[in-house]
């Protein structure tokens, strides 16, 4: 299965073409800001290294979140448009689900993947939840946790100090490989659906005119 794998969630953006489980081509690069305008060349550099073209791919797997507004939006409309253009499904994958396709072994641990949001906040996905809080209001662990995101330091750090049992990983960013490993799974039915729609937790910070919030979007 041929599989072009899309993240602009969070710190790093990446283009990854993924041959049956195996990296043929792929770009990555960290980034704050500015990821629609580099994921499309990366994407056509992409296609270029592995002598494929749109049309010959099986899917579009892409990051939905948690993690950065407009790069969570930008990856997704670059993937429908590809999807829609080469008439390919595009599955959904969240940050988290990536992570923890990567960390195989937890000896039994329940995975908190966490995420840096904004001022002092964290997006925190356990299992099919995702939270936003501060990161100073972490939930009580029930049970042996490893930590994982970017994070992952700061939360393992504030556990440990409580005295929790917790694993420190070493899975910061979500990789090509394992969102298409995710997605693989998700198409043929192994894993629950989940649409290539922007998983938002917080609500944008704009405001309309009157300093009123716009509508709160759907996760």
């Amino acid at each position: 299965m041929r599989i072009l794998a899309l993240d602009s969630a969070v710190a790093r953006c990446s283009a990854t073409i993924v041959a049956d489980s195996e990296v043929v081509a792929g770009y990555q690069q960290d980034l704050d800001r500015g990821h629609a305008s580099v994921l499309p060349v990366m994407v056509r550099d992409a296609l270029r290294d592995a002598g494929l073209q749109a049309g010959d791919l099986d899917l579009i797997a892409v990051t939905v979140g948690p993690g950065s507004f407009t790069g969570i939006r930008g990856a997704i409309a670059l993937a429908q448009g590809i999807g829609v253009a080469a008439d390919r499904p595009v599955i959904g994958v969240t940050v988290g689900e990536a992570l923890a396709d990567s960390l195989p072994q937890l000896g039994g641990r329940t995975l908190w993947c966490a995420t840096t949001s904004r001022r002092g906040r964290i997006f925190l996905e356990i299992a099919d939840q995702v939270f936003s809080l501060a990161v100073t209001e972490l939930p009580d662990p029930q049970g042996p946790v490893a930590i994982a995101g970017g994070a992952a330091l700061d939360v393992a750090s504030r556990l440990a100090a409580r005295g929790a049992n917790v694993m420190l990983t070493d899975a910061r960013l979500p990789t090509g490989r394992h969102i298409a490993q995710v997605a693989a799974r998700r198409f043929l039915g192994a894993i629950r659906p989940l649409p290539a729609e922007p998983l938002y937790v917080d609500p944008p910070e704009a405001k309309l005119p009157g300093g009123k919030p716009p509508p709160s979007p759907t996760a």
